[in-house]
């Protein structure tokens, strides 16, 4: 068997389970060092560059530039350096074991091996890949660039099969390295009810060379497990050709033959040409998986109110006035949010389920904010991590760091996925309000319409005052329409005597 080593593409982190490859840092025939990036991927949320968890040359590259790659399958496949055959040394055929003598420590088990540089960076090299790959299982933060792995949870997300012994030798040629390890990603990321189980990848082949499906089979072996009598029984078993139940010979139909609606390039509902087709991924396919989810699961409800802003528009200009840098209006919405959160703290929680469907409302020691950020790759929602500790100052530049590394696509997983409440500014759009949806799995979100010029009765007279609508959507299993009016009327209260308020957060 071939000591190629092929790397799976890795979690990535906040239940992320494919990424786009948008490049390669690297080519087949190239040296690489552990840790060295070797490819850049965006997934959902951001972009990242994954370094390879092995020394050696570069043997295969597992998909192309644009090519949407799954979790759990092969990214790139490595020869490590112990195992490239050189001039002095060529490649020995496969042991018995299925192990090729190249893959032998240097040392008295092989009396040939001549100590020097080369082998020397060969063990160091198995070394620190041996040293990453406890890391990563470890949870140490090294899987991707960029990236922070949760602490305790790699290691159950992350286990390897063991290896099995196989008795029949089978040649290299209809082996290769990456068919096995591929049918053993197989295993790994199978559809409950849709694969049956099938550890061995000579009965996969088998199965697959003898056009048996293996979703059909019952497998014989332990808790189902497909066995190699299992196929041959099914290879055996006699063809029975339908006779009354025999279908009418195939031909294209209309209302299934998607690929000839294609071709004629006319949709069969409408009558008209198809103009373009857009594959749904990346952030767009989050974003409707999560909104998807938000509208199945949460019973929501929408409580709106206009404000006279003019209080805060006045209070930013004579701080201007001042000489002072000024934070933007929305750190000041953002500092009255959090503070009325501390007031209505059911708006700050989770609905969880467990398995028996019993429910619980979990609440939080804090506020990590949500900015609703619009960038070209789609919506987007970083965080701001213990919002309520910070000042409007503050928060204004968080804010502002946090919309620039979005737009840029290299915010990480827990900038953008460890959100209790979000905010979003929708005004910059020039609308006054919006039916929001709510960022599953968080309960409520508060949206900001623009700030315009409205007649507004002031002391008994009329005026013309600085005016926005605030719109707050909320989930009606945490909480009744007296929490959500209480929080959006203290927001409404802050920002019409924002000095009033001041004192007191």
């Amino acid at each position: 068997m071939s000591e190629t080593r092929v790397f799976l593409l890795p979690d990535l982190g906040e239940g992320l389970t494919e990424a786009e490859l948008v490049s390669w840092h690297v080519s087949v025939g190239d040296s690489i060092e552990v840790d060295q990036p070797i490819a850049e991927v965006e997934t959902a949320k951001s972009a990242v560059e994954v370094p390879s968890p092995y020394a050696g040359i570069v043997a295969e590259l597992h998909g192309k530039p644009g090519e949407t790659l799954d979790v759990g399958k092969p990214l790139i496949s490595v020869t490590p350096v112990s195992s490239v055959p050189t001039a002095d040394n060529a490649a020995p055929a496969p042991s018995p074991d299925g192990h090729a003598a190249s893959s032998m420590p240097s040392g008295s088990d092989r009396p040939d091996a001549t100590p020097g540089a080369a082998s020397s960076a060969a063990t160091a090299a198995e070394a620190a890949a041996e040293t990453y790959r406890e890391e990563e299982k470890a949870g140490s933060g090294n899987v991707l660039i960029g990236y922070g792995t949760p602490g305790g949870h790699a290691a159950a997300k992350r286990t390897r099969l063991p290896k099995a012994s196989v008795s029949v030798l089978e040649p290299a040629e209809t082996q290769p390295a990456d068919k096995a390890a591929d049918d053993l990603t197989l295993l790994r990321t199978r559809v409950p009810g849709k694969l049956g189980a099938v550890i061995s990848p000579l009965v996969r082949r088998m199965a697959r060379e003898h056009g048996v499906d293996l979703g059909e089979l019952h497998g014989s072996g332990e808790s189902g497990l497909i066995m190699r009598r299992d196929v041959e029984k099914a290879i055996s078993a006699p063809v029975i050709e339908p006779v009354e139940t025999k279908p009418a010979p195939t031909s294209p139909s209309p209302a299934v033959d998607r690929a000839g609606s294609q071709t004629q390039g006319r949709d069969a509902r409408t009558g008209l040409a198809i103009a373009t087709r857009t594959p749904v991924r990346g952030v767009r396919k989050a974003v409707a998986a999560t909104m998807t989810r938000s509208r199945a699961e949460i019973p929501e409800a929408t409580v709106w109110v206009d404000v006279d802003a003019t209080g805060l528009m006045e209070l930013r200009e004579g701080m201007k006035a001042g000489g002072a840098a000024v934070p933007g209006l929305l750190a000041f919405i953002a500092r009255f949010v959090t503070a009325g959160l501390k007031k209505y703290p059911e708006l700050n929680t989770r609905i969880e389920s467990a398995e028996d469907g019993s429910q619980e409302i979990v609440g939080f020691d804090g506020v990590n904010l949500g900015i609703a950020a619009q960038t070209d790759r789609g919506l987007v929602v970083p965080s701001v991590r213990s919002a309520e500790k910070l000042s409007a100052r503050e928060l204004d530049a968080e804010i502002r760091r946090l919309t620039d590394v979005a737009r840029e696509g290299k915010a990480t997983p827990t900038e953008l996925g460890s959100g209790t409440f979000t905010l979003n500014n929708y005004g910059v759009f020039g609308v006054d309000g919006s039916a929001a949806i709510i960022n599953h799995p968080e309960v409520a979100i508060l949206g900001v319409g623009r700030i315009i010029d409205k007649p507004w009765v002031v002391n008994g007279e009329l005026a013309v005052r600085k005016v926005t609508e605030l719109t707050l959507t909320f989930d009606h299993r945490v909480c009744d329409g007296g929490t959500a009016a209480g929080f959006l009327r203290f927001v409404a209260d802050a920002i019409e005597n924002p000095t009033t308020l001041l004192a007191d957060i």
